[in-house]
């Protein structure tokens, strides 16, 4: 028995190192291999896209708010002292041009008139007997002798005095009838009336016209009022149309031409341009707000590439050229970017190779394959 155990117990050191050498061999041979967890190899061994640097014309746009506003807008205050007669228009009204808003009554108007024709006829008939009698002197002058020079100028002298008062005295009657006349307020303008301050028998006058008797707009035609970025003044295609969406009103659009602009930049380094819009259903209001879509032109020889090919971080921006099968990282800077092209400006020209979906983990001097 003691044999038995003892040679079970060599015989079991025996196969021990024969057990771990198969294990051994059996690593060694299996289907996975190594892995290379540096990420060096990766790079240097997986493939990039490589895409060309294009010379075109890149039609872009740019979305803006606008503001509508009244083409024309008046305060309209009165010129004449006197009492509200009769008012005939109230807010919301829709006038015509010449229209009659307000009347106006006063009686101290009406007494100046009055006494500026009876000085006017006065001054007429002083007038008209001076000439009779320059006349009546200058017939009896044709004798030698029957009228004296000094009389018959005198007689001249006077009748022209009395015809400057006579002319002076219609001016005055002219003058008192332009008064009476400010007593009717008509429409300068077709439009709306937004606002009225008035009601009849109120006192009005230039001295009390702390705030205006009404205020007229011109709705049928509005003013959208836009103020353009100074990075795209230069580029804004003045030949092509814009569309315009109105936030309040889903699905209304409207497509016009620009109108005018400002030429000037404001304080907020910006252009205001106008575009009429046509508003003969009075369906916008002044004070609405769009949405507006302003076509952009860059020059004819524009350098485009994708827009996935630029990096951008905190410090710059640049894309990756390949010079000799090494990343080059090239710094540039954007222009007008479209749909899916975007103008650039830096050390490139056209046909220089690039990385496209390129990112920062390229670094400088990476070896491209």
């Amino acid at each position: 028995m003691k044999t038995q155990n003892k040679f079970t117990k060599n015989g079991i050191q025996k196969w021990v190192p024969s057990i771990i050498l198969i294990a051994c061999i059996s690593a060694c041979t299996s289907k996975e291999s190594p892995k290379d967890l540096s990420g060096k190899s990766a790079a240097l061994n997986s493939g990039y896209d490589i895409g060309t640097i294009t010379q075109k014309g890149l039609a872009s746009e740019v979305r803006l708010p606008g503001q509508l506003k009244p083409f024309d807008e008046v305060a309209i205050y009165p010129k004449a002292n006197g009492f509200v007669k009769k008012v005939y228009v109230d807010r919301g009204s829709e006038v015509k041009k010449g229209q009659l808003l307000i009347e106006l009554e006063a009686p101290e108007i009406e007494s100046q008139l009055k006494a500026a024709q009876a000085q006017y006829l006065q001054a007429q008939e002083v007038a008209r007997a001076s000439e009779d009698k320059y006349r009546r002197l200058k017939d009896a002058a044709k004798e030698a002798g029957a009228v004296s020079s000094l009389d018959l100028d005198n007689a001249l002298s006077k009748m022209r005095g009395d015809q400057a008062v006579a002319d002076s005295q219609k001016a005055n009657v002219t003058s008192v009838r332009s008064m009476q006349g400010y007593l009717t307020i008509r429409a300068p303008f077709d439009g709306v009336v937004i606002q009225r301050n008035v009601s009849a028998g109120a006192l009005s006058g230039a001295a009390k016209a702390s705030q205006p008797l009404l205020i007229l707009q011109h709705l049928q035609k509005l003013r959208l009022e836009v103020y353009i970025p100074e990075a795209y003044v230069e580029k804004v295609n003045l030949k092509k149309a814009v569309y315009v969406n109105f936030t309040a009103i889903p699905g209304l659009n409207r497509k016009a031409m620009i109108s005018r602009s400002a030429n000037s930049l404001g304080d907020g380094r910006s252009e205001a341009i106008e575009i009429d819009i046509n508003n003969s259903d009075l369906v916008l209001k002044p004070g609405m707000y769009g949405e507006v879509k302003i076509p952009l032109m860059t020059a004819a020889q524009s350098l485009l590439v994708p827009n996935h090919t630029i990096v951008r971080s905190t410090e710059n921006q640049y894309v990756i050229k390949v010079v000799k099968n090494k990343a080059v990282l090239t710094p540039i800077k954007e222009g007008l970017v479209g749909t899916d092209s975007t103008e650039i400006v830096g050390d490139i020209k056209p046909g220089d190779h690039i990385i496209l979906h390129a990112t920062d983990e390229i670094k400088e001097g990476t070896a491209i394959k």
